[in-house]
């Protein structure tokens, strides 16, 4: 810890920055702070100072507030709180929605610019505030509220040394315990044993499946299969399993998925993917899409679990198949078997993909490029990622032919993208 962490400084708000902060300059050096908004002038104290380049801080006062602001969604994450006991996980509930939105979007356009020389200003879309008796919930039942809160449908909290539940604070591993979960769905944050003791146990896993009551996972207890629903759609995975958290972002991103697909250009006899396929949500949208039921589509996912639920959620498609492995391993075993007419329904084929937030790489990028799909719908949670992979995928001969971006995560910095690419030539 330096000589300047604990230190006080007025500091003048540029622009948003990845990640939940903001930039501003001190003395011509960087500093990227918390709990602020580009604009406005605060006091902020420094959380950091290790790096010769840039430090952290986090406001504790503004002295010339932004338009934008509002109360925090988060009472125990407010200004009135000190920096280093908020809870982390809602770092723009300080902002309102449609300015938050905006700040997503300005992060988006920057990174695409900067790593892959493209111009993509895009408006990052709302979900309603009321969902007509989609993802199992009644007509008319609130999704999220006007603030942005009501929409987890999993919560992961950490036990401290006590056996108190809470989650960390922003870039910390220290426990913070509050009394309310705000963005949980109300079933969630109702179920959550905030004054329970959990002695000895890590973290506790909250989930509310759209079909069920809410559960608690304690620790590394052994799964337990749930049902979600997706429309009419219903989607078998264990209950520690990956499925998107906000409580419309499946059916959301079905949606964006069979849109971006160009039909033209979609084969049922290619060699079609889904990659990191998880229980088949993607490769069931895709097929969807097609209306044919002998469509030919491999999920490809590194979960022995999560695989063996794709082969049961796919099975109404006999041309569908689920494996397990790791994408990059899977990749170079495939194109190393392929014969030439193999190769050539790798050519013809679309491929759909959702990688975690570090994005696809450079080592699937290239294998991709080898197999040479006619398509690539990219799903993407990261915006930095899918620019770096957009940039790749250009340099393979891929063109940027459509993006999405949809606010999936109120009042965090996150959104999740849909990008559709084509071969030229």
């Amino acid at each position: 810890m330096g000589e300047n962490v604990g230190r006080e400084i007025e500091l003048a708000i540029d622009k948003v920055a990845h990640g939940g902060v903001t930039v501003a300059r001190h003395e011509g050096r960087v500093v990227f702070v918390g709990d602020a908004i580009p604009g406005e002038r605060v006091i902020a104290r420094v959380t950091d100072d290790r790096k010769n380049a840039f430090w952290r801080a986090d406001t504790v006062r503004v002295l010339d507030p932004s338009p934008h602001r509002r109360e925090h969604v988060w009472a125990a994450a407010g200004l009135d709180v000190d920096p280093e006991f908020r809870p982390g996980g809602a770092e723009f509930g300080h902002i309102r929605l449609a300015h938050q939105r905006k700040l997503k979007a300005d992060v988006l356009a920057e990174s695409m610019e900067r790593m892959a020389g493209i111009e993509a200003r895009v408006e990052v879309e709302a979900l309603p505030l009321r969902d007509a008796a989609t993802d199992g919930r009644a007509s008319g039942e609130p999704v999220q509220d006007e603030n942005g809160t009501g929409w987890r449908t999993r919560v992961r909290l950490h036990v401290d040394d006590t056996g108190r539940l809470g989650p960390y604070a922003a870039r910390s591993h220290r426990v913070i315990r509050v009394r309310e979960l705000p963005l949980a769905t109300p079933e969630l944050a109702a179920a959550a044993p905030l004054d329970e003791h959990f002695p000895g146990e890590e973290h506790v896993d909250l989930v509310a499946p759209s079909t069920g009551e809410p559960r608690l996972i304690v620790g590394t207890q052994s799964p337990t299969e749930i049902t979600e629903r997706v429309g009419e759609r219903e989607f078998r995975l264990d209950d520690s399993g990956f499925w998107q958290v906000h409580v419309s972002a499946a059916r959301t991103l079905t949606d964006a998925v069979r849109h971006a697909l160009d039909l033209r250009l979609l084969d049922l006899d290619a060699d079609n993917l889904d990659l990191y396929g998880g229980v088949g949500l993607l490769a069931a949208a895709v097929a969807d899409r097609a209306g044919a039921d002998d469509m030919l589509i491999t999920s490809v996912e590194s979960s022995p679990r999560a695989t063996e639920h794709a082969r049961h959620n796919l099975r109404e498609w006999p041309g569908a198949t689920a494996e397990t492995g790791r994408v990059e391993r899977w990749l170079r075993s495939r194109l190393a078997a392929a014969g030439p007419a193999e190769r050539q329904r790798m050519r013809e084929a679309t491929v759909v993909l959702d990688p975690p937030r570090a994005g696809a790489g450079r080592e699937v990028i290239d294998s991709l490029a080898e197999f040479g799909p006619a398509q690539l719908i990219y799903v993407a949670c990261d915006p930095v990622a899918l620019a770096r992979d957009t940039g790749l995928l250009a340099e393979k001969g891929y063109e940027l032919r459509t993006l999405r971006a949809f606010d999936l995560f109120p009042n965090t910095h996150h959104l999740e993208a849909v990008a559709s690419f084509v071969r030229r030539g």
